[in-house]
C-alpha cells in the first residue's frame, strides 16, 4: 500500500535532519579534536616543536675579527687586511643539485667535472671549501644563482702595500690570516683578533633574514706601528738591488739602525719576494737574511777589538806599531799585508786595514780582555729584539783561544755574526759605548741603554774609523758623504767551503755610523759574492752605504758637520735647487 503525500514528506524530513545532525556531530567532534590537538601542539609539545623550527632555520654565525693593521713609523701601511668572501658547500645538500654543479663551476671558473667529483667524493661531510678569498663583487654572482648548499663566509685577506720593499721584514700571513713570518708571526698576539658570534634566522637558501641576538662581541687585533721608516726602507731596497745587478751578486742585505734608539729604519734583503703572490712564498726568497744567515764579517771586525786594545790600557789613540817586515808567521801559518807598511799608528792600520799590525795588537792583549769587549758588543748574543729566528751567531770562550784562533780572528774570521748583530755593535760604538736594545717597533721616549765600553774608548775610536774614509789610501773612500764626517770599516771576506775557504767566493761588508761627530745612523751593507772582477768591499759595499746614508741624512733632517769639505761647485748646486 502506498504511502500518502504527507507521510512522505516526514520521512524524508526525518532522514534530512538525522543526517544533517551526523554532519554536525562529525563536524563538532573533528573541532574538538582539532582544538584538542592544538591545545597539545601549544602547550604540551611547544618546547620540542620550537627547537626543531630553530635547529632547522636558527644558525650561529662567526663574525670575523680582522687583523690589526701594520704600519711604519709615519704611518704609512705595511699591511691591511682586506674584507673577502669564502664560497663553501654542504655537500649533503648540493647532492639533490648536482645538475646545477655546473653552472656554479663557471661562476667560480671551475672545471665542472672536477667540482662535481669534489662534491660527491665528500657527502659524509656538511661543510667544503670551493674557493677561499674571492672578490666580493665575484662572490656575489655566485650568491645571486641562488643554489641550495651553497654559502658564502666573510673573511679578511692580508694585503702588503709596498710589496717586495718590505716583504721580508714584515713577512706574511696563513691563508687563515695567522701570522707565519717575519712580524706578522713575531707580534701574532697583538695583531690577531678574536672573532664573535650572532644567532640568526636562515632561510631555505642559507641567507641570514634576520640577526635575533649577539652572542660574542668580535674583538679586532690591535695595530703594529713599527720602527721602519718607509722612505729609508725604499731608499736601501732600491740601492741593494742595483748593487746586486751591477755586481752579479748572489745575495745581500742593508740594516739600518737610530744610534739614539736603537730602532730599525729599514732592513732590506735580496733577492726579495712580494708576500702578495704566494706563489712566491719560498723558504729561499722569504728568509730574512739581515736577522737569520751568519758570516765571517772580515776586517770589518777589526774596529772592534781595537775598542779591546784601548780599553786595555796598553794602547792609545796614537801608539805605533811596527809591522815590518809586512808579515808574521804564527804557527805554520803566514799572516802578511799586501804592502809592507813599516811603522803606523792605529788609524792607519784601520785605513789601510793592516792583517799584520791587528796580529800584532791581538796577539799582545790578553785573550779575555778581547773576548770581554766583543761580548759587550753583543757577539755571540741574539740582539734581543725579538725577531723570529734571530741567529745569535758564534763567538767561542776565550778559554778555548790558541794563538792561531787570535790570529785569524782578529782580521774576522773563527767567528760569526749576521748583518743586525754588526749594525748593532757600530751602533753601540756611535751611542757613546751604550747599547741600546734593537726595536722593531716605534720608540716614542728616549732609551736609556747600559754602558758597555768606556765613552773614552767610543770616542777615540769614532775619531780612528773615520781615517778609514778620509786617509789617504784608505780602503773605505767611497763610503764618504758629502758634507758629512763618516765613521766605518771595510770588510772582505772568503767564504768557508767544505775543508776550507773558497778562493774565488767573497763577501764584501761595510759597516759605519754617520755623522761621525754626532752619530745619528749606524749602517751595515753586506754584498754576498759579488763578481765581475770587483769583490772588495770598499768597491762594492762602500758606495752603498754612501748612497743609502746621503738620501736617510736628507730624509731625516739630519744637518751636516763637514761643510768645510764640501767643493764650491756642491754648494752652489745645492743652493740653487728649488
Amino acid at each position: 500500500m502506498k504511502k500518502r503525500p504527507a507521510e512522505a514528506d516526514t520521512a524524508a524530513a526525518r532522514s534530512f535532519r538525522w543526517r544533517a545532525a551526523l554532519v554536525l556531530a562529525l563536524v563538532l567532534i573533528c573541532a574538538a579534536g582539532l582544538s584538542v590537538r592544538a591545545l597539545e601542539l601549544q602547550w604540551l609539545d611547544h618546547g620540542f616543536l620550537s627547537k626543531q623550527g630553530d635547529d632547522r632555520t636558527m644558525r650561529v654565525a662567526k663574525i670575523v675579527a680582522h687583523r690589526g693593521a701594520i704600519t711604519d713609523r709615519n704611518g704609512e701601511p705595511l699591511a691591511l687586511s682586506t674584507p673577502v668572501d669564502t664560497v663553501w658547500v654542504n655537500p649533503q645538500e648540493l647532492d639533490d643539485r648536482i645538475d646545477e654543479v655546473p653552472k656554479l663551476a663557471k661562476a667560480l671558473k671551475q672545471d665542472p667535472q672536477s667540482l662535481v667529483r669534489r662534491v660527491t667524493s665528500n657527502l659524509d661531510r656538511e661543510f667544503l671549501y670551493l674557493a677561499r678569498h674571492m672578490p666580493p663583487e665575484q662572490a656575489a654572482r655566485v650568491k645571486a644563482l641562488g643554489i641550495p648548499g651553497v654559502y658564502l663566509l666573510r673573511e679578511y685577506r692580508r694585503y702588503y702595500p709596498a710589496g717586495e720593499v718590505s716583504g721580508h721584514i714584515v713577512g706574511f700571513t696563513t691563508v687563515d690570516d695567522q701570522g707565519q713570518e717575519g712580524l706578522e708571526l713575531g707580534f701574532d698576539q697583538l695583531l690577531d683578533g678574536e672573532n664573535g658570534a650572532k644567532r640568526v634566522i636562515q632561510d631555505l637558501y642559507g641567507r641570514s633574514v634576520q640577526n635575533v641576538e649577539s652572542i660574542r662581541a668580535p674583538r679586532p687585533g690591535r695595530d703594529l706601528t713599527t720602527s721602519i721608516d718607509l722612505r729609508i726602507q725604499y731608499l736601501a731596497y732600491r740601492e741593494l738591488k742595483s748593487a746586486m745587478k751591477e755586481y752579479r751578486a748572489h745575495a745581500g742585505s742593508v740594516v739600518v739602525l737610530d744610534v739614539d734608539t736603537g730602532e730599525v729604519l729599514a732592513m732590506v734583503n735580496q733577492p726579495s719576494y712580494n708576500p702578495n703572490d704566494r706563489d712566491q712564498i719560498k723558504a729561499g726568497l722569504y728568509r730574512n737574511r739581515a736577522v737569520t744567515d751568519i758570516l765571517e764579517p772580515g776586517s770589518s771586525i777589526k774596529p772592534f777589538v781595537i775598542a779591546a786594545a784601548l780599553e786595555s790600557g796598553q794602547y792609545h789613540s796614537d801608539s805605533v806599531v811596527d809591522t815590518s817586515p809586512g808579515f808574521l808567521k804564527v804557527g805554520n801559518k803566514v799572516f802578511d799585508d799586501e804592502h809592507p807598511l813599516g811603522s803606523i799608528d792605529i788609524a792607519t792600520i784601520l785605513a789601510k786595514s793592516s792583517n799584520v799590525g791587528m796580529l800584532k795588537i791581538a796577539l799582545s792583549l790578553k785573550p779575555e780582555q778581547i773576548w770581554h769587549t766583543l761580548n759587550a758588543l753583543g757577539f755571540g748574543q741574539v740582539t734581543g729584539s725579538g725577531y723570529p729566528g734571530e741567529s745569535a751567531g758564534m763567538l767561542s770562550n776565550y778559554s778555548h783561544w790558541r794563538p792561531i784562533g787570535i790570529a785569524t780572528l782578529s782580521h774576522g774570521y773563527g767567528l760569526s755574526v749576521t748583518p743586525l748583530q754588526l749594525a748593532h755593535a757600530y751602533a753601540t760604538v756611535g751611542a757613546g759605548g751604550i747599547e741600546r736594545p734593537v726595536s722593531f717597533e716605534r720608540v716614542n721616549a728616549g732609551v736609556a741603554g747600559q754602558q758597555v765600553i768606556p765613552r773614552s774608548v767610543a770616542s777615540s775610536l769614532l775619531q780612528l774609523m773615520e781615517a778609514v774614509v778620509t786617509a789617504e789610501g784608505a780602503t773605505g773612500k767611497r763610503a764618504a758623504v758629502v758634507g758629512y764626517r763618516v765613521a766605518g770599516k771595510t770588510g772582505t771576506a772568503w767564504k768557508s767551503s767544505a775543508g776550507g775557504y773558497s778562493t774565488d767566493k767573497y763577501m764584501a761588508v761595510f759597516g759605519g755610523v754617520v755623522p761621525a761627530s754626532h752619530p745619528k745612523l749606524a749602517t751595515v751593507v753586506v754584498i754576498d759574492e759579488p763578481s765581475g772582477g770587483q769583490y772588495h768591499g770598499g768597491d762594492v759595499a762602500a758606495p752603498v752605504f754612501s748612497s743609502v746614508m746621503t738620501g736617510a741624512l736628507r730624509l731625516m733632517d739630519v744637518p751636516p758637520d763637514d761643510l768645510q769639505n764640501v767643493p764650491a761647485t756642491t754648494l752652489v748646486q745645492s743652493n740653487d735647487t728649488p
